[in-house]
């Protein structure tokens, strides 16, 4: 493990040590809520599933804010681990196009820093179905702040 991550370097290592971090520390959150799971973690890529049972609109179909759920947690994760896990990341710009309808499965996003600095981040997500059909394509802006003292 480097000083600057408390997860390890490793991006299949780093995704199991992401989902235990949900399963111990997240489950007041939204994050259990839809099931995600890291597959892999990393400074270059973040990549992490949903299933689209239970996060279905009553249509059957996957619900757009389950998606965009999806995108924000990949984006807010990665900065926060290419920033540091101690530094308040919150995003302040969420743009998802929908392209593609999915009744059953896994959706996978992928997410890959534009820029990571001090105080800002853009990051670029793409969510693919099983068969790797583009399902939704996101950006997200990111402020990026010291925790708060005390």
């Amino acid at each position: 493990m480097s000083d600057q991550h408390p997860i390890p370097a490793d991006p299949i290592a780093a995704a199991q040590a992401a989902n235990r971090m949900i399963a111990n520390g997240q489950g007041g959150t939204m994050i259990p809520s839809l099931g995600l799971e890291y597959l892999e973690v990393g400074p270059e890529r973040i990549v992490a599933r949903i299933p689209v049972e239970r996060n279905t609109q009553p249509y059957g179909l996957l619900h757009g804010g389950a998606t965009a759920a999806l995108c924000e947690t990949v984006a807010s994760f990665g900065t926060a681990f290419v920033a540091g896990l101690d530094k308040i990341v919150t995003g302040v710009e969420l743009n998802v196009n929908h392209i593609r309808a999915v009744r059953a499965g896994f959706v996978t996003a992928t997410g890959v820093p534009l820029h990571v600095g001090r105080t800002t981040a853009v990051w670029d997500m793409r969510v693919h179905d099983d068969e790797g059909r583009l399902v939704a394509a996101s950006r997200l802006t990111l402020v990026i702040r010291e925790p708060n003292p005390g």
